[in-house]
């Protein structure tokens, strides 16, 4: 019994006022009483302790995990890549599937056992998961079990003449996507308070799985995306990077392979940023294990394009557009003319340059008009909010990583030629957007939501008052209205006056400082959206331009691009909905 009082007392759920024998003295009440506050105390800052003793232990526990599991997925992933070293896809996936089983283990015992215990979730984190990012959420997860069907598909004709693991590794992952959306849909807000332990390290363990299989994902998705130069290609080489599919000596026994391989590596993309929702949300969940929530500060934020129009329709004919110079960059790179593929380039580089000038101009108003606005600052701890901003922050040092590897190629060839310069000013200009939409985001996160008891009048009555004068009013008024009994809501009411405390409502109306900030906010948003879609579909300027592979030498600066362009791209959906939620809370 001691054990058990020990460890519920170390999870803080199990506290106990001190007893103490009764007296038929009275004069002795005075001094029980000032024992039992003594002891009280003294109790209450014992529990606290063990209370912080029991969670830093938890959280040093679930941190080992997470890193032992990282450090060990990064090296089988780095070995994995080249063809001099003795580690093959097929080592990656068998630890891949071990994870994922786990993992899918841990997420079932979870829900069943919250399911069961009444007193598990006491507390819901209003701002964790909401509903539109549970809804990308869902809408990846259907685009990463589409990108499984096929990969199934395809491993099939080659079951002959390659492992079984690779049919075995997109069905556990099948499975595994699955299971945790239903989780995340029905979990991602929770604050558990019981087996707070291994709750932690059940959520350390699904972060870390997530992560491995972003950094899996991402790594065949970059040695598919390079191009390697025939000179390059034709030497001899101390890191060989092997050919994607890794089928060099295996045909397959049905003719839809080529088809299917190409098919599942369109639907990349949103099995990447998949893992990425999946990792963040799981994060925020650990963040919240034991943690109590004052729900009082909290409005309710809901969706509508109400006299919003400019900036939408600004940003869709620049979506447009550049899906339709990101297609026929794509077509005429694809057909290898040196010409065409210049004039490709150009095309990308005054597409991108167009936006991020735009872009840059939109941060700068909005701004000037936060300086403008009176909403307060947001006050208190927020998990949801201190990850969104350190992902933002962490995310763009990929794109200023490539940006400034691109500045100094650039500059210290001499910028030769429309192609250099136009590459130079994107560079230059995407660096300064980065900034500006920085700044942007992080301050409009940081802002209290508007509520429309921000425009009503500041007049506070009372209803007793209000009632009475009404009495008086209506016996002045002749025949039925007499006898009519009031209520104080009806009183209220009848004369357009809110309860005592409330301010009176008035017609709700969208300010020219709202209503630009919403502009401001749906254009950046398409605007991101643009600049997502050209690359996490193919488009490789870094490597089409052969300026950085030239100043640089291949191989580093194959590096420098396939480590910052995966960040560089989720950075643009990770500001999409950043960008939404601000959007909700202009």
């Amino acid at each position: 019994m001691t054990s058990e009082a020990e460890m519920a007392a170390e999870e803080g759920y199990i506290y106990s006022p001190p007893t103490f024998p009764s007296t038929p003295c009275s004069i002795h009440l005075g001094v029980q009483a000032g024992s039992m506050r003594r002891g009280s105390d003294v109790l209450s800052t014992s529990g606290g302790r063990m209370r912080e003793r029991g969670r830093n232990r938890s959280w040093l526990l679930s941190s080992i995990i997470t890193v032992n599991v990282l450090i060990l997925g990064i090296a089988l992933v780095s070995g994995s890549v080249f063809n001099n070293i003795k580690i093959n896809a097929i080592d990656l996936q068998i630890f891949l599937i071990v994870l994922v089983i786990l993992t899918t283990a841990w997420m079932l015992y979870y829900t069943i056992y919250t399911s069961r215990e009444d007193h598990a979730v006491l507390y819901k984190d209003s701002h964790a998961g909401p509903v539109w990012l549970r809804g990308g959420l869902v809408l990846f997860g259907i685009c990463s079990l589409i990108m499984d069907v096929f990969k199934i598909a395809n491993y099939v004709g080659y079951l002959h003449c390659d492992s079984a693991v690779k049919i075995v590794f997109p069905v556990v992952q099948f499975v595994f996507i699955l299971v945790q959306t239903y989780f995340l849909w029905l979990h991602a807000k929770d604050c558990v308070q019981l087996q707070r332990n291994i709750t932690r390290c059940g959520l350390m363990l699904t972060l870390s799985t997530n992560l491995m299989l972003w950094m899996a994902a991402v790594t065949e998705e970059s040695i598919h995306q390079t191009v390697v130069p025939p000179e390059e290609g034709n030497s001899t080489h101390s890191c060989d990077i092997r050919a994607p599919g890794g089928y060099s000596s295996c045909n397959c026994s049905h003719s839809a392979c080529a088809i299917l391989e190409k098919a599942y590596y369109y639907l990349y993309p949103f099995n990447i940023e998949y893992s990425l929702f999946a990792s963040a949300m799981a994060y925020v969940m650990w963040k919240n294990v034991g943690r109590l929530v004052d729900e009082h500060n909290h409005h309710s934020l809901h969706f509508h394009l109400k006299d919003v129009l400019v900036g939408p329709v600004v940003g869709l004919v620049m979506l447009v557009a550049g899906l339709g110079t990101f297609v026929i960059y794509e077509v005429d790179v694809e057909k290898g003319d040196p010409g065409k593929r210049d004039t490709a380039l150009m095309i990308h580089y005054v597409m991108n340059t167009v936006a991020v000038t735009l872009m840059s101009v939109s941060t700068v108003a909005g701004c000037a008009i936060y300086r403008l606005d009176q909403r307060d600052h947001v006050s208190g701890k927020n998990p949801t909010r201190s990850l969104d901003v350190g992902l933002l922050i962490g995310a763009s040092i990929g794109q200023f990583t490539i940006c400034y590897f691109t500045i100094v190629a650039v500059v210290g060839t001499g910028a030769m030629g429309h192609l250099n310069a136009l590459n130079l000013a994107v560079s230059l200009l995407t660096v300064i957007q980065l900034c500006l939409q920085n700044i942007f985001i992080i301050e409009g996160l940081h802002r209290e939501p508007f509520h429309e008891d921000m425009h009503r009048a500041s007049v506070f009555t009372n209803p007793y008052v209000l009632q009475a004068q009404a009495h008086r009013d209506i016996h002045n008024l002749p025949g039925t209205f007499m006898e009519t009994k009031l209520s104080p809501a009806l009183t209220v009411h009848s004369m357009h006056v809110a309860p005592s405390g409330s301010p009176l409502p008035q017609r709700h109306r969208l300010t020219w400082k709202r209503r630009a900030l919403k502009e401001i906010c749906a254009f950046l948003l398409l605007c991101n959206i643009l600049l997502w879609i050209m690359p996490a579909f193919g488009a490789r300027p870094q490597f089409d331009n052969t300026i950085g592979a030239e100043f640089y030498e291949f191989t580093m600066w194959v590096a420098v691009v396939n480590i910052g362009l995966p960040f560089g791209i989720f950075y643009r959906m990770h500001s999409v909905a950043s960008l939404f939620e601000v959007f909700l809370t202009s």
